[in-house]
């Protein structure tokens, strides 16, 4: 009798948004390739970030006889115990964590989510720009005082802008940063990325592309900075406090990436100080922001607990369409999508 090849799910996520279902569940059996098994552990597991810093015990358990893996991430303690492992696929986008586990010196491929965030995403940056953009930020505070007040808004020095009077820079083109351009772009924006390889040219969204040696230069011309890119040895600390105090005074700054990219306490001071119009953050360098934060005191900025990526009903679905296509290119030996370039980080 042949032996039957495994893949592993292991998506009993603890936060319901992220969860299995069973609709997605059912679909994975029903499209299976033959000769392939699907087990799935029951054992719940975080969908935070890159993932878990470990496994579930049943995991370890099942991991060894897994071809195939799909989960949050991937930790050393699966990488340790498994035996016959040739694809993981997580369902973050980010790999930070999946690198660590010893996955970056095998020849286990590795494809991720990049991309399936995007819509969401990109429908969050929009919204955070004309928070600021449009003074909602002020009626918000106005409405909870009780107070008619058109001063502001019609002030001759007002920071009302529209989107299409705007030009925005977008570090990080692909998935999640093409997103947005394409929805701020359609808006009437005008969207200048930033990218590690500006010779492949301006995805649909863009007016230009440039690398990131371009990025000081570009930085006192942006009305709003949106960070979109990987965690990766390039992008660690790239917006410094010097690199942020290059933005005009009316700047909003959007960070939908990591907060590892972002000097937070260089941005709460020129916050403070009225050097920037704003701030949209949904990730930070320790999450849960600590309480002590002055983050949480400004009216400047809007704090999200990492949820810019929610999205009821819409997440499988895209999800489904990225792996299922990919586990049939793997039974068949074609490329697949979304393969992790294990020496660039993403």
């Amino acid at each position: 009798m042949t032996e039957r090849r495994r893949l592993l799910l292991d998506l009993s996520a603890t936060s319901r948004n992220w969860a299995l279902t069973p609709d997605a569940e059912a679909r994975i059996r029903s499209e299976a390739p033959d000769g392939w098994e699907v087990v799935r552990v029951a054992a719940a597991i975080s969908s935070d970030g890159d993932g878990p810093d470990f496994g579930s015990d049943e995991a370890v358990r099942l991991i060894p006889d897994a071809e195939a893996y799909f989960g949050f991430g991937f930790t050393n303690d699966l990488f340790l115990a498994a035996r016959h492992l040739r694809w993981v696929h997580s369902a973050a986008a980010g790999v930070g964590a999946v690198l660590k586990s010893g996955l970056a010196t095998s020849d286990v491929v590795i494809t991720n989510s990049a991309g399936i965030h995007g819509p969401p995403i990109g429908e969050f940056v929009v919204a955070g720009l004309l928070h600021f953009m449009r003074g909602l930020v002020v009626a918000i505070a106005q409405q909870q005082r009780g107070e008619w007040n058109k001063s502001f808004f019609v002030a001759d020095d007002s920071p009302l802008r529209e989107l299409s009077d705007s030009r925005v820079l977008i570090v990080g083109t692909g998935g999640l940063g093409g997103e947005v351009a394409r929805r701020l772009s359609g808006l009437g924006a005008t969207c200048v990325g930033i990218r590690r390889h500006p010779e492949q040219g301006a995805p649909p969204g863009f007016s230009a592309v440039f690398g990131l040696d371009a990025i000081e230069r570009e930085l006192p011309t942006a009305d709003a900075l949106v960070l979109a890119a990987p965690l990766t040895a390039e992008t660690a600390e790239l917006m410094t406090r010097a690199r942020l105090g290059m933005l005009p005074r009316h700047c909003i700054v959007v960070n939908v990436a990591r907060g590892a990219i972002l000097d937070e306490e260089a941005l709460a001071d020129l916050l403070e100080a009225g050097r920037l119009r704003g701030a949209v953050l949904d990730v930070f360098r320790k999450e849960p922001l600590a309480t002590t934060s002055r983050l949480w005191q400004l009216r400047s900025v809007v704090v999200m607990p990492h949820v810019s990526p929610v999205s009821p009903g819409r997440f499988w679905p895209r999800q489904l369409d990225l792996f299922l296509d990919n586990w049939q290119r793997y039974v068949a030996g074609k490329p697949l999508r979304n393969v992790v370039d294990k020496t660039a980080g993403y």
